[in-house]
């Protein structure tokens, strides 16, 4: 947890002597000391909207750890300037929502072949209780490699299975003492690591080298666009010499990687949290319900058409996002000296944007921040708090995260076709216990008590 500290405390380097000029008499705005790094946290609306939108240009995205890199890929998590804006504007037709409504009929069938198992599970006492957090991982999985290859699916799915291998690992190494340089030394743990790291990417330069090969021969549907199909696309464009712009078998590679990590634990972390809320909360549960039931039907697969008409499990996924945002904090490095609200930040300064802590702000959301109340979002995200930027569980400004409409989409459709099946609440097994390794997630599982509606009804 961070402390608030003094901010002229033993700060005798005259770089960082410049803090001293600034006023932090607001909780919103203070220095901490991160190790040997200092750090500007800014947790104000108005300063984080100066960072993110109108002086962006002035602020870049900090280097992730060694750890962390190895998982997102130097893909467009890590890139910048000319390469992070070309690899954006190639991949964004991927995440367009015309584009992504196209995957529903697809992602409806795994999901209710995920649900069948679990029938199947309760039939003998009319109940079961499942850990949803690994159903929703699988799941999700399943999702996102058919977003990602496409035409190359089963490949696809293989390579994510070595990801989630490799970044079960790097869970390992999270919980262990931080020893510098202990990443390269031949322990078993690293040496595995070593070893799946190569395997993934020989098997996606093999995919990418496939589908190349028979890219002429792609029968051009009316599917949606998969990201590897558009990368390689761009790939082929013989009239792109300039280095920053082309792009590379290596380059495509990363993005797949980056797209597993970022998405993957992005949405079934989202699918996690808002079955638990609603599992804590069966009034909400129950309206949800009622909707879903009043828009599809009691069977009926929800269409493109429906997804969009359900209201209030949109505002759920917002309350749920705002209380159990994927990623706590975010920090931006400023490039040049730089003003903000009034303040100078010296080059290189770090800055701590505390999203999780924005999302909790009494002063911003009210005396009930800490309850679980989607009827904020009633009147649309700028409208539910006391300033619109006050909601950016995605981030803001042009780095915002290009697969929130997969993310949303995919876990409305989940969750409608679940509150069609089944009613659910929290086991007796269940500990409430946030806990952030990479992403905010619950340590000791997510429990939850399913019951088939047709028994319920009986």
């Amino acid at each position: 947890m961070l402390q608030r500290s003094t901010p002229c405390q033993n700060l005798d380097n005259e770089l960082v002597g410049e803090y001293c000029n600034l006023n932090f008499t607001s909780g919103a705005t203070f220095l901490v000391w991160f190790g040997p790094t200092v750090r500007l946290t800014v947790a104000d609306p108005d300063l984080i909207r100066e960072i993110f939108t109108y002086k962006s240009e002035f602020y870049e995205k900090n280097e992730a750890n060694a750890l962390i890199k190895q998982l997102e890929g130097d893909g467009l998590l890590s890139l910048k300037g000319e390469k992070w804006a070309h690899h954006r504007k190639i991949i964004t037709p991927t995440f367009h929502m015309e584009n992504l409504k196209l995957l529903i009929p697809m992602a409806a069938r795994s999901v209710t072949e995920m649900l069948d198992k679990w029938l199947d599970m309760s039939k003998n006492s009319g109940e079961v209780e499942i850990e949803v957090s690994e159903w929703f991982r699988l799941l999700t999985e399943d999702i996102v490699a058919r977003t990602a290859f496409g035409s190359s699916y089963e490949e696809g799915k293989a390579i994510f299975r070595l990801q989630a291998q490799q970044m079960s690992l790097a869970s390992e190494a999270f919980h262990k003492v931080f020893i510098p340089g202990y990443r390269f030394l031949p322990t078993r743990r690293n040496i595995k690591s070593w070893k799946l790291e190569k395997e993934i990417n020989n098997s996606l330069v093999k995919v990418i080298d496939q589908r190349t090969k028979n890219w002429g021969n792609e029968v051009v549907e009316n599917g949606p666009k998969d990201l590897l199909g558009l990368m390689i696309q761009a790939s082929l464009k013989r009239e792109e010499f300039n280095l920053n712009s082309r792009i590379t078998v290596n380059d495509i590679a990363e993005e797949c990687k980056t797209f597993f990590f970022a998405g993957e634990q992005t949405t079934s972390n989202l699918l996690t949290w808002t079955t638990v809320l609603l599992a804590m909360h069966p009034e909400w549960q129950a309206q949800a319900r009622d909707e879903v039931l009043k828009v599809c039907g009691s069977r009926d697969l929800p269409t493109k058409d429906d997804v969009v008409k359900l209201k209030t499990l949109g505002m759920i996924l917002n309350e749920s996002l705002r209380l159990y945002p994927p990623i706590v904090a975010t920090i931006r490095r400023a490039k040049t000296d730089v003003e903000l609200g009034g303040c100078k930040i010296p080059r290189g300064t770090e800055l701590l944007i505390p999203i999780l802590a924005v999302h909790h702000d009494q002063a911003i959301w009210g005396n009930d921040v800490n309850e679980f109340n989607p009827s904020r979002f009633s009147q649309g995200v700028a409208r539910a708090a006391k300033h619109p930027v006050a909601y950016i569980p995605f981030g803001l400004g042009v780095r915002q995260c290009i697969g929130q409409n997969l993310a949303l989409l995919q876990t409305k459709l989940t969750l409608s076709i679940m509150l069609q099946r089944f009613s659910f609440n929290l086991s007796p097994h269940y500990q409430h216990a946030p806990t952030v390794l990479m992403l905010l997630y619950p340590q000791y599982g997510a429990p939850i008590i399913f019951r088939p509606l047709s028994c319920t009804q009986d």
